[in-house]
């Protein structure tokens, strides 16, 4: 996500970088081409009016911190604009000691607003040990309350729902005190989209508002639809009174306007944003957190913390006693691998690191399917190993090798160069935790950093890409 935005305001800090001191000039000349970036992004022109202009003030009047370069202060200033035109701090969800605490889903017909709400219940009941229970008084859309059920069914999350009670004040009313009997402490409410704004929709809604007073009214955006989504937000608020918003498809929103509006239209913060279609694809929003991404900075602690979900920590005090005394085996290989597959697509992993990282270059989306596939081919070849083959790797000779090709749809040539990349990371691997990173390796690096090595491969492919080379020059 951002990927645009990301690319422009990097490529404009980077002009000012060779500058001994900003002048007035300079300043003017960042602000203009930060200007159009917004603008190109789809970015409220005037939150972009705004954000200028106190960029601009800014920059012109405050002093150069002293451990700072001039451009690296303009840097932190966007840096803190981006930040507080995002909505400053994260905002979790308001729940009081009322039972139930009824939480409206509101928003556009195709917005996304039943998918989210069995992503809300799944997050509440894991994350936050809360027991909810689901309704839909969605009783125009054709199968609206069916899709619910199947949602909660595939989460294993109650839904409520009364066959033959086609009104919605009902539905609901029925729903509160089914909590009330039960003990459910959250009722998550979905109802029902239009295509457009219309006075009925209002209307009814305003009356759900009044009959089940909830702690939280919702408004659920498609981050692809940039301003459109910004605007309804504001009419939904101007009429209803949303208490927040949750961003849908922001993982396909290379341009990121509509995260960069909504706090500022509406005055409501951003919540959650939704990054896949799977049922734990929702993720807090943190604007320090995406102000860093934008900038190039990564997300290190949302990556971490992605990682730490996944770990066991028994397990991952194993791993580093193990690799420090060299003895990573194939077998804890392959498990590194899977628990990366757990965490999500290489390139979500990837927007969270620095883009320094690999020296200013950006991963292309064929390169990540490259990687993707190199790796489905890494635990194909180390599964048609035997458990021996798997721990002592020293044992491969020419025929095993051959067997293993067979066995995994690979080549004699695929299985040498796993092998290679797998020892070469493997002291890699020890020379880090020598030098004192193990707890590193155990933990991020261990679940991460071995499974980009052998998914990438490209320590293998710069030798044999070296080799080559040399082979011509002969």
């Amino acid at each position: 996500m951002f990927e645009a935005l990301s690319d422009k305001l990097k490529k404009v800090l980077k002009d000012l970088r060779g500058q001994g001191r900003l002048t007035e000039a300079h300043i003017d000349s960042a602000m203009r081409e930060i200007r159009i970036a917004l603008l190109e992004a789809d970015v409220n022109y005037k939150v972009v009016k705004s954000l200028v202009d106190r960029l601009k003030a800014k920059a012109v009047g405050e002093e150069v911190v002293g451990s700072l370069s001039p451009a690296q202060q303009v840097i932190k200033l966007v840096y803190d604009e981006l930040v507080d035109v995002l909505g400053g701090t994260s905002t979790q969800l308001l729940f009081t000691k009322r039972i139930p605490n009824v939480v409206m889903i509101v928003g556009l017909q195709g917005s996304g607003k039943t998918t989210t709400t069995g992503k809300l219940a799944k997050m509440l009941a894991e994350q936050q040990k809360r027991c909810p229970l689901l309704v839909s008084v969605d009783v125009y859309r054709p199968a609206a309350r069916q899709q619910l059920a199947l949602i909660g069914q595939s989460i294993g999350m109650p839904v409520f729902d009364v066959p033959g009670v086609d009104s919605p004040l009902e539905l609901a009313r029925q729903a509160v005190r089914e909590c009330q009997l039960v003990g459910y402490d959250t009722l998550l409410l979905d109802t029902a989209g239009r295509l457009h704004v219309d006075e009925e929709l209002m209307i009814e809604l305003q009356q759900l508002k009044q009959e089940t007073l909830p702690s939280e009214i919702l408004f659920i955006a498609d981050a692809m639809t940039g301003q459109d989504a910004v605007r309804s937000a504001q009419e939904f608020h101007e009429k209803v009174g949303i208490t927040g918003v949750i961003l849908t498809k922001m993982e396909g929103d290379a341009r990121g306007g509509a995260a960069l509006s909504v706090k500022e239209v509406t005055g409501q913060p951003i919540k959650f944003i939704g990054v896949g279609e799977r049922y734990d694809a929702i993720e807090p929003f943190y604007p320090d957190r995406i102000a860093q991404r934008i900038l190039g900075m990564g997300d290190v602690l949302s990556l971490i913390e992605k990682v730490q979900s996944e770990v066991d920590e028994e397990k991952a005090e194993e791993l580093r006693q193990k690799i420090a005394r060299d003895r990573f085996s194939l077998e804890d290989f392959r498990d590194q691998l899977r628990q990366v597959k757990r965490m999500g697509s290489f390139d979500k992993l990837m927007d969270m690191l620095p883009s320094g990282l690999f020296g200013g270059m950006r991963v292309t989306p064929e390169q990540m399917g490259e990687m993707e596939r190199k790796l489905k081919f890494t635990e194909a070849i180390i599964n048609s190993m035997t458990l021996k083959e798997r721990e002592d790797h020293s044992i491969l000779n020419a025929s095993r090798r051959k067997r293993i090709a067979n066995g995994s749809g690979t080549t004699v040539q695929d299985v040498n160069a796993m092998v290679r990349e797998y020892v070469e990371m493997r002291k890699m691997m020890r020379m880090m935790t020598a030098g004192g990173l193990g707890s590193l390796m155990g933990g991020l690096g261990g679940k991460l950093g071995a499974g980009l090595a052998g998914g990438m491969g490209f320590g293998g492919r710069r030798k044999a890409t070296k080799r080559r080379k040399k082979k011509k020059k002969k």
